[in-house]
């Protein structure tokens, strides 16, 4: 994984209503931070429900996200003492008194977890319990580095380490050349004739024995397309290290390209643009510049001279929010909303998406300008904005990732093509209808709008037609509406024509949100007074077949075998 990928948001995980205080003060530090509480203990809009406490916390540790416990330190351990082995695999862990009067960091020592404790206790204004031995003789620990800084033997850093704590002296050189001022902020004494040395230097070198050597990225690589596959050699050449590679520069129109995409992903580093109608000399001062086979590398004396060189690569994220539960929001998406710097969308859709941080720009519209949405998108992610695209249900079904691939097929810019394009699934209104009524997709089936807006009405009846002919399960899309209150029932009308009244009709209204309704009537008795534009539409094949709930309601599914139900 690419080092700029974004870290997982936090999880906030209360037992009682008692904690909420502290948890939303968390919450709003953490950028993209959820809260989790039990659900018969705690009744709040802002909360995820989740029924054991242990497996929640089970469940977010195996996904690799931070933990943060509102409770007793024993209660974290108990519960995730069967999953613990891999030190630097495992997330930041944190218990937090319920009152918010200490944080104790319990796991995560290679992944940041005391700098998250002491963002923490910064927030409550309390103590953050560090225990780590390295930083608290030196405030510091060599086994995970500053941003910026990367470790060349990074297996020899725990015994480094053990041996700085066991007093052996060691000499310090290249800290104040290269801007490690966290090193020269520590506790770590300066030894000349120290035995061991720490070395920070960007060249390409094998360590010493008994040295540990770090790398600053403190080198921004500019290509074009044609000359990514020259890169390499040419760090070679010049005797710098792939570690000290802070980010790879390109011109707009290359952004996209293979070439550059597998470079920066060889070396492990962020890719970033130059501002349209700029060359890598024209950027930054105070930079050592050295140009070679068509790549220019531009060298700072910090990493903070050439992190920020140009933009971030814009990127457009299509995401699908479900039906209307968060719970049916996949981490992806959860995930694009997080790190997005923009949000696009129809109203209603971009609020059920939501909460979002003060620093998240929101772009709402009517829901009837899905192009000028499209390209308003490009245009953000061409100047480096992560922008996300909101659509419910799943965004690729009549959704907005056909109106931004749409607008982008027409555009002849190359900074839209160059933005990073991607389209994060979701749960489809007709996915969860059927779960709520059983299995109504169960067997072959095709979705079908019944919107004229974009397509004339006499195809949609050719297609209901044939698509009740061949018998399958179909699930009926903006199924009414004011300006169309006669196609519903032509819709039935046709649909009857090959089916029986008695086949299964399942209307689905605001799946997932707290007007839900779960309807299952027949073909026969459905009429269109029951359907509005929340309505998702299912219309079993002459195979699907209902029975009774204990609840009183009835079970819908469509078998998996066709004809005769087979012998068992």
């Amino acid at each position: 994984m690419l080092s700029s990928a974004r870290p997982a948001a936090p999880a906030v995980v209360i037992l009682g209503t008692g904690s909420l205080p502290v948890a939303r003060r968390l919450r709003d530090t953490l950028p993209g931070a959820e809260i989790f509480g039990l659900t018969s203990r705690v009744s709040a809009e802002d909360v995820i429900p989740c029924e054991s406490f242990g497996d929640t916390l089970r469940l977010l540790f195996g996904r690799d996200r931070p933990v943060i416990a509102l409770c007793a330190a024993g209660i974290v351990i108990r519960a995730l003492a069967p999953l613990l082995g891999n030190k630097r695999a495992e997330p930041p862990v944190l218990a937090v008194a319920e009152d918010g009067s200490a944080v104790v960091p319990l796991l995560g020592g290679l992944r940041g977890v005391n700098a998250l404790a002491r963002q923490m206790a910064a927030a409550l204004d309390c103590p953050a319990a560090i225990t780590t031995s390295g930083e608290l003789r030196f405030t510091l620990t060599l086994e995970q580095l500053p941003p910026g800084f990367r470790a060349a033997n990074p297996q020899d850093s725990k015994r480094f380490m053990s041996d700085l704590l066991a007093g052996v002296g060691v000499r310090l050189d290249g800290h104040t050349d290269w801007g490690a001022d966290w090193l020269a902020d520590s506790r770590l004494t300066d030894d000349p004739d120290g035995p061991l040395r720490l070395t920070v230097s960007p060249e390409a070198r094998a360590p010493a024995p008994d040295e540990l050597l770090i790398r600053p990225q403190v080198v921004a690589v500019a290509v074009t397309a044609a000359s990514a596959a020259s890169a390499r050699a040419v760090l070679a050449r010049r005797g710098l290290s792939e570690q000290a590679v802070a980010c790879v520069l390109t011109p707009p129109e290359d952004a996209g390209a293979a070439e550059v995409l597998a470079l920066a992903a060889a070396l492990d580093c962020p890719q970033r643009v130059l501002p349209a109608g700029l060359t890598a000399d024209s950027l930054g001062d105070g930079l050592t510049r050295h140009h070679d086979d068509g790549v220019s590398l531009l060298i700072g004396s910090t990493p903070r001279a050439v992190q920020s060189l140009g933009q971030p690569r814009g990127s457009v994220t299509v995401v699908g929010t479900g039906p209307g539960s968060r719970e049916w929001m996949t981490p992806a998406v959860k995930a694009a909303l997080t790190a997005a710097t923009d949000v696009i969308g129809y109203q209603f859709y971009v609020d059920l998406a939501g909460p979002y941080r003060p620093d998240q720009a929101l772009h709402t519209s009517d829901n009837r300008v899905e192009l000028d949405r499209a390209r308003h998108a490009f245009s953000l992610a061409a100047s480096g904005r992560q922008v996300v695209v909101v659509s419910s249900g799943d965004g690729g079904i009549f959704a907005m990732a056909a109106a931004v691939l749409e607008a982008l097929e027409d555009s002849a810019d190359p900074a839209w093509h160059a933005v990073a394009l991607r389209i994060e699934p979701g749960v489809t209104a007709a996915q969860a209808a059927a779960a709520r009524a059983g299995a109504a997709l169960g067997h072959d089936f095709c979705v079908i709008s019944l919107s004229d807006n974009l397509k004339p009405w006499p195809v949609i009846v050719t297609r209901l037609d044939h698509a009740a002919a061949a018998d399958l399960v179909m699930a009926f899309y903006n199924p009414i509406s004011k300006a169309r209150p006669w196609q519903l029932a032509e819709a039935f009308d046709t649909v009857r024509r090959h089916r029986s009244p008695e086949t299964p009709v399942l209307l689905g209204r605001d799946i997932g949100r707290p007007a839900e309704t779960v309807t299952v009537t027949t073909l026969g008795a459905v009429t269109p007074d029951q359907v509005d534009m929340r309505t998702v539409v299912i219309v079993g094949s002459s195979h699907s077949r209902t029975f009774p709930r204990a609840d009183g309601g009835r079970w819908l599914y469509a078998p998996r075998w066709y004809g005769e139900k087979p012998v068992k």
